[in-house]
């Protein structure tokens, strides 16, 4: 095996393992963080701050999904060591993100001096005018991201998973850390954009240092081959159109009860948004940095690509299965207890919202590397078609159901599209069109329900029998559940290879 292969396996491991810290890390912040916030803000401000924040990162979609579609390119010239290639996309998506970063700011602007056709006339004037200046702080931010993600782009190409999880990092302790200080202050929800939009333009221009610097980042801008350019729009149009579903289905329900009821329920709701969030980001972490190997076996188009996609599918579908179904399982049966403590009792139904987020996202969410292997296959337009017509039936379904049971009702129309889409139709998909053994993926995860007997009695009997009488008691049993919950899974529901894997670890750590 070459030097550069074992780096790239190296850089891989070593960044889920900084993805998962980066994450520990974050859960961690915002146990200590979103509490202060909650209770200096108040619940309207919080969730003027959502409707705000939901209202503007709609202008992302006007990236037309061509970040996603780097690595493909860039896979094709790397393929025929064509640096001059390159180089040259380099400059011409360097030049479309400027240009759309543009965009974003004439139109962010007239949103924000519109603001007012987003609340309702419970809403005071001094209100719409904090809504106003949100809004101008939060566009800034999101027009300097798009020529920023081409260098982003480029150091995912080049699998320097390691340094972009230690800049994440980074940016996961600055953000809340500055934001309270400006809480403090007395700044409210406008320090907040502020610190963060701060330290979004500190990010970028290190990722922009790293790319010249170390990686030695090319960029021409002549004899530029624009007519490339339509053929990155009719693959990246599908990615738009799922960009778009994904802000019709996570931002969507909170610009509807915004208007509809108030600034209260879109706080209760953001909160079990956000948890489900951390659930989200938790299934990224290992499919994120097995995109560039999926497009590699893709462009090689060996004989076994089928099998080679199946095999990883399997793989980090088990890793990511193994994780979210601790969190969520351990969050039915303590999730109530902790919201309530954690946010206060007046969130109570933020863990109704939550679960009915999380449960049926768990089935696309251990799937997550199936949209990777749709796009390297240039397979990914049925998944767009079928999920913008759910995210049409889920704002049909939010705005019927928000006026019956207000956050709840928003949840559950977005539960309902999740589970006919992701849970039905693209399985289907993936066995049938994509080449991937859907039936051998869920024997696979079938196998490892045995252990999961143990761990479901204990956490019944607890939810059942045992209060908690102190935020220590809680920690202490939710270890308990997660040691029972891991040592099962390790002697019933691991393979041989997963078994190994541990055992690698635990001996690193014992050497140490």
């Amino acid at each position: 095996m070459s030097h550069s292969v074992l780096n790239n396996k190296r850089q891989r491991v070593f960044g889920v393992i900084l993805q998962y810290s980066q994450m520990a890390l974050s859960i961690l912040i915002q146990l200590i963080y979103t509490p202060i916030m909650l209770r200096i803000l108040g619940k309207n401000e919080y969730g003027i701050y959502n409707i705000a924040a939901s209202t503007i990162a709609y202008l992302s979609l006007l990236s037309l999904g061509f970040g996603a579609s780097y690595i493909r390119w860039y896979s094709m010239y790397k393929k025929n060591d064509d640096n001059t290639g390159i180089s040259k996309l380099n400059g011409l998506y360097l030049i479309v993100f400027s240009f759309i970063g543009i965009i974003a700011i004439v139109v962010g602007f007239i949103l924000t001096s519109n603001v007012g056709i987003f609340f309702n006339s419970t809403y005071k004037s001094a209100e719409i005018e904090t809504a106003k200046i949100l809004m101008f702080f939060l566009t800034i931010n999101l027009a300097f991201s798009f020529p920023a993600s081409v260098f982003i782009s480029y150091i995912s190409s080049q699998q320097k998973f390691v340094f972009q999880k230690i800049v994440n990092i980074g940016k996961t302790i600055l953000s809340p850390v500055a934001n309270i200080i400006f809480l403090y202050l007395g700044f409210g929800s406008v320090g907040m954009v502020i610190s963060t939009t701060a330290i979004s333009l500190i990010v970028d221009i290190v990722n922009i240092y790293f790319c010249f610097a170390k990686l030695k980042m090319k960029i021409s801008f002549s004899n530029l081959n624009w007519r490339l350019l339509k053929d990155i729009f009719v693959f990246s149009i599908f990615i738009a159109i799922n960009q778009i579903i994904d802000q019709i289905n996570w931002q969507t329900d909170k610009i509807i009860l915004g208007k509809i009821i108030n600034g209260t329920a879109v706080a209760i709701y953001a909160v079990g948004a956000q948890i489900n969030t951390m659930f989200v980001h938790f299934s990224t972490a290992v499919s994120s940095v097995f995109a560039p190997k999926v497009n590699m076996i893709v462009s090689r188009n060996e004989k076994n690509m089928d099998e080679q996609l199946t095999n990883i599918f399997i793989k980090v579908g088990r890793i990511q299965w193994f994780i979210l179904s601790l969190i969520l399982s351990g969050f039915i049966f303590f999730g109530e207890y902790f919201v309530r403590r954690w946010a206060g009792k007046s969130y109570s139904n933020s863990y109704i919202v939550a679960l009915l987020l999380m449960t049926p996202g768990i089935i696309p969410f251990i799937q997550n590397i199936g949209i990777e292997i749709q796009r390297a296959k240039y397979k990914h337009k049925f998944r767009s078609i079928v999920y913008l017509f759910m995210a049409l039936i889920n704002v049909v379904l939010t705005i019927f159901l928000v006026k019956i049971w207000g956050e709840i009702g928003a949840a559950l129309g977005t539960a309902i599209s999740l589970v006919l889409a992701n849970g039905i139709i693209m399985n289907i998909y993936y066995h049938k069109r994509c080449g991937i053994n859907i039936l051998k993926f869920w024997k696979s995860i079938f196998l490892t329900l045995k252990a999961y007997i143990i761990p479901v009695i204990l956490g019944v009997l607890l939810f059942k029998f045992y209060s908690f009488s102190s935020l220590f008691d809680f920690l202490i049993i939710v270890l308990l559940y997660s040691v029972v919950f891991f040592v099962s899974l390790y002697f019933f529901g691991f393979n041989n290879e997963e078994k190994e894997a541990v055992n690698k670890a635990v001996r690193m750590v014992l050497k140490r």
